[in-house]
């Protein structure tokens, strides 16, 4: 890594209102990272599972999925028939794109969101919503933060990953 702050050291994201800067912080370094630790990764080792773990490819269209799923229920939706056959493949690497392909997907899914909290009225946070076939209760904000903590989540054990397929 760099000796650039991370993103929560470094201000507030412009127009992002203020409860969601910690998300909006965790997306951009999240995109920083995968950024840094796929740097010359050997497109050969994405769909690798050590171990019998996920494999970066994985780890990748997952967080895009996830990212992509809970905006729509934040913005009271249900999944579209396109995004079921997305996570029903997250973890299918045949005719995948590349790893820079899907670095440029996450980081236009991360530019997405940010538009979406610069256009969330910090009065609708606590909203209730609804979280999947079985309506499982949520809020605006509890969507948005698990988005990005979950991003995060994956970037750690995609980090693991790479140094695992990486030698």
């Amino acid at each position: 890594m760099s000796n650039t702050p991370e993103f929560w050291l470094s201000g507030p994201v412009p127009d992002v209102p203020p409860l969601l800067q910690p998300a909006a912080h965790a997306l951009l370094q999240s995109v920083r990272e995968i950024k840094t630790y796929l740097t010359d990764f050997p497109e050969d080792k994405l769909w690798e599972n050590p171990m019998g773990r996920a494999s970066v490819g994985f780890h990748l269209r997952h967080i895009i999925g996830v990212l992509d799923r809970m905006l729509t229920y934040a913005d009271k939706k249900a999944l579209t028939e396109e995004q079921f056959h997305f996570l029903k493949n997250e973890g299918n690497g045949e005719n995948a794109p590349s790893s820079q392909q899907l670095i440029a997907d996450f980081e236009t899914k991360v530019n997405q969101a940010l538009n979406y909290f610069k256009n969330t009225p910090e009065s609708i946070l606590t909203e209730e919503r609804f979280v999947g076939r079985k309506k499982l209760p949520s809020t605006v904000i509890g969507l948005l933060f698990h988005a990005a903590e979950h991003c995060q989540r994956h970037v750690g054990q995609l980090l693991v990953t790479v140094s695992a397929v990486k030698d």
